[in-house]
This record gives C-alpha cells, sequence and structure tokens, in this order.
C-alpha cells in the first residue's frame, strides 16, 4: 500500500443526517456510482468535526495542525464498495481548502470557522461556528459517558463507516481515495440544536432542511486516519 497522503485524528464527529430525494442528488452524483440507500431512502448528512495532529506526506505544517471542518455529504455504492460524496466542505485555512481542491478536486471554502468542547466526567459537549453569508450557523451537541458500540447492521454504523471518498477529476472522470480508520464509538446522545441556514450557506435546494426533522443524529468519538492516495477508476 503506497504512503498515506494524510494523516490525522478526526475527533468528536457529530452527524446529523436527513432522508432527501433522490432526484435532489443526481446531479451531484459521479459516474459510475448509485445511490446507497437504507429503507429505500437517500441521505444527506451534515457533519461537523475536528482535525487534529494534521500531517501531509508526513510533515506537520505549522499553524496547519489543528482545524475544525463542516460539510455536507450524501452516500454512495461502487457495487460492494460503500463511500461518500460531499456537497460542500468549509475549513477555516485558505491554504487547506486550496490544497483539497488542487490535489482531490474536492468542493472545499475557507470560511471563519471555529469549535470548542467541554470535557467532563460524565459529558462531553461539542459546538462549532461557521460564519458564512453574513450569519454566524451553530452546530450544538452533548452525548453520554461510557461511549458505545454500535452494531454494524445500526443505522449508526450505516452513517458513520465509509472506507472511500469518490469524485471527478476535471476531466469527469471517476476517482476515489481511501480513509482508513478503526471502527468508532459514539456518545449516545443526549441533546443537539441546529441553528442553521442550509438554504445560506448550500444553496437555496436545501433550504427546507432547516425546517426537516433529521432521519439520525450522533455523536461519534472518531480516531487516527489515513487517506491514500486519489486514483482514476475503471
Amino acid at each position: 500500500m503506497p504512503l498515506p497522503f494524510l494523516t490525522a485524528r478526526w475527533s468528536n464527529l457529530f452527524l446529523a443526517t436527513y432522508a432527501v430525494p433522490p432526484t435532489m442528488l443526481r446531479a451531484h452524483l459521479p459516474p459510475g456510482l448509485s445511490l446507497d440507500l437504507r429503507d429505500e431512502q437517500a441521505f444527506v448528512s451534515l457533519v461537523a468535526f475536528d482535525f487534529l495532529d494534521t500531517r501531509v506526506l508526513g510533515i506537520p505544517w505549522p499553524g496547519f495542525r489543528h482545524f475544525a471542518e463542516l460539510n455536507l455529504r450524501f452516500y454512495v455504492r461502487r457495487g460492494d464498495e460503500r463511500g461518500v460524496v460531499f456537497i460542500r466542505e468549509f475549513v477555516p485555512q485558505r491554504l487547506v481548502a486550496w490544497i483539497a481542491r488542487r490535489v482531490y478536486n474536492e468542493p472545499y471554502l475557507a470560511a471563519p470557522l471555529t469549535s470548542r468542547g467541554q470535557d467532563t466526567a460524565d459529558r462531553l459537549s461539542i459546538e462549532h461556528r461557521l460564519v458564512w453569508g453574513g450569519q454566524t450557523h451553530v452546530i450544538r451537541a452533548t452525548g453520554r459517558k461510557p461511549t458505545m458500540r454500535p452494531d454494524d447492521t445500526s443505522v449508526e454504523h450505516f452513517f458513520k463507516e465509509h472506507q472511500w471518498g469518490y469524485n471527478v477529476n476535471r476531466r469527469g472522470e471517476l476517482i476515489r481515495y481511501e480513509v482508513v480508520h478503526p471502527v468508532w464509538d459514539i456518545y449516545p446522545l443526549e441533546s443537539y440544536e441546529l441553528l442553521f441556514d442550509f438554504g445560506l450557506v448550500y444553496g437555496p435546494r436545501w433550504k427546507w432542511l432547516a425546517q426537516a426533522t433529521p432521519y439520525s443524529t450522533l455523536l461519534a468519538v472518531g480516531s487516527p486516519v489515513a487517506v491514500y492516495p486519489h486514483g482514476k477508476v475503471g
């Protein structure tokens, strides 16, 4: 296996997942993939987490090791491979966004984005704040301890465990990259709050998600991850 392009620890991942009409995702679906359905429904997830101890080709870049990320993603299949495709991703550093666009052709944007957490003996609380479109969008969640490991048939496992990221290159050809990490435990979710204008952040066609009830919410512990170089598929 080649050396990973990127290593990091992904920490305290909050996912709010919504059932959406499959037709909403067709325009974003790369060639050769199908939607990964559950209960005959397609889904998008709003995901907020922290990158910690980030290294590119083994090198820690001062000032770029620890940062927050926020993204909207959906779920796809290529045969038995299960993966994700991103609609839009936010990070606070322009250089990180530029590298992700340049190397992986991923839809990254840079914007003021902060996170904070409170870790006590019996609870973990997290908060993410994104400034976009002249507004501050806030995600909060609190989970209980101890953590637990959902079984591999659970809703939580379905949304948090994916080995592949897919996209297209600048010629419109399908590419993929591998994300390797152990199975994540979760904090049983006690509460969450979304003060989030989906239409402002992701475009008018997603505005209705602000009034929708999530199909699933979860707060995963995270782990070290390794992202391996992309390659053309097919």
